[in-house]
């Protein structure tokens, strides 16, 4: 299958690695992964601060680059961001249509009906949950709110997890609960944020995992920086390069 890579913003400018990771994982498994240059944001900062018309040329930047990648052959878009992803099925048709543009919303939900989280894509559309991986830690895992949430994604990042040669998977206390950063709530409400934070640090670390995963680069930074700043030695990995490792 050819797939289209969506390696977000965030990803682009602070965590290349799991760009790359996703691309190692799905190449191993025979898959071709090309990289369209005209991608940018969801446009999900935006949106949520509450500045829908800055957000609509994001998303038709979205719809015009991967609509090109899906003409193109691609049979589907994948991004390494529960976050990312449910922005494009939930947020990019309703900001066309509040804005009046009814062919752009049409066009968003076709294209947002071929975009996948990354776990999604390997265990709902390729059917895999062995990805040939090795990673000997002990680790916990982290459901993002929007991958849990918004997309639906259930239990495929732990399926996923379980099948990971030397991997001990525990289970993290009060899991569903939130890490607190939400984007620009972490910012516009940092008191709030932190307390969340420090709740979700102690189920981290009542657990003994050596490393926290999660498919979302944005929490896994909030909840990475907290427990690097208590020098807890708990490192956060994003689910993309667990998959990645090999022996």
């Amino acid at each position: 299958m050819k797939i289209a890579l969506f390696v977000t913003c965030l990803g682009d400018v602070l965590f290349p690695d799991v760009g790359r990771a996703t691309v190692t994982v799905l190449e191993r498994l025979g898959h071709e992964v090309v990289f369209p240059t005209g991608q940018t944001c969801c446009g999900q900062m935006h949106t949520n601060t509450g500045y829908p018309s800055d957000a609509l040329p994001v998303v038709r930047a979205y719809v015009d680059t991967f609509e090109e990648a899906l003409a193109d052959g691609a049979e589907a878009i994948v991004a390494p961001s529960g976050s990312c992803a449910g922005s494009v099925h939930h947020q990019h048709a309703m900001l066309a249509r509040r804005a009046g543009d009814e062919e752009l919303a049409v066009r968003a939900e076709a294209v947002a009906a071929r975009t996948y989280e990354l776990s999604q894509l390997l265990v709902e559309v390729l059917g895999v949950t062995n990805v040939g991986a090795h990673y000997p830690h002990r680790v916990t895992y982290h459901p993002t709110c929007h991958s849990m949430r918004m997309l639906g994604v259930g239990d495929a990042p732990v399926r996923l997890l379980r099948e990971v040669g030397g991997l001990d998977l525990v289970e993290l206390p009060a899991a569903t609960s939130c890490c607190g950063f939400g984007g620009t709530f972490a910012m516009k409400n940092a008191d709030t944020s932190t307390a969340m934070l420090t709740d979700k640090m102690t189920s981290v670390l009542s657990t003994g995992a050596e490393v926290v995963t999660a498919g979302d680069a944005s929490c896994l930074m909030h909840i990475g920086g907290g427990l690097h700043r208590l020098r807890s030695g708990v490192r956060a990995v994003h689910l993309a390069e667990i998959l990645a490792s090999e022996a």
